[in-house]
């Protein structure tokens, strides 16, 4: 082997870049399906939906708001769960309680054996009882 053919060129080699175009592939067989058309945003069922969730939300915001300004008490809203709260996780709704964050609820859940994405309305009565006495233990502990 001679020793030019080991060296790299003193400049790069020019390759000319081929821009690559979709192709579309047509189907074979003759066999013309027609695929089904995507739904379209505006359509009445999108409007509902999206209906829905902004009341969902605007409820929520004006309980979370009513928790935290102390109008309402958060272990009446787990027991009497209304319909704003049925998809709520416990963590969002002990959140909502002033000077409550995270780290609060998640030591509070984690003693009543219950996870913050577990949903207010999937609780069973016992789990309500459970929550709703720990709730009361530790305010009651922080008010002496």
């Amino acid at each position: 082997m001679s020793a030019a053919s080991t060296i790299a060129p003193a400049r790069p080699l020019s390759v000319p870049r081929r821009r690559l175009e979709p192709t579309i592939v047509e189907q074979q067989n003759g066999s013309e399906q027609a695929e089904p058309k995507a739904k379209k945003r505006g359509t009445p069922q999108c409007m509902e939906a999206l209906a829905r969730a902004n009341k969902v939300r605007l409820a929520r915001a004006a309980l979370k708001r009513d928790i935290s300004a102390g109008r309402r008490s958060i272990t009446e809203v787990i027991m009497a769960s209304p319909w704003e709260v049925d998809s709520m996780g416990l963590g969002e709704l002990l959140c909502a309680q002033r000077r409550w964050g995270r780290a609060r609820s998640r030591k509070l859940l984690s003693s009543t054996a219950l996870s913050e994405g577990k949903q207010v309305g999937t609780l069973t009565d016992r789990q309500r009882r459970i929550l709703v006495a720990a709730l009361e233990a530790k305010l009651a502990s922080r008010l002496n």
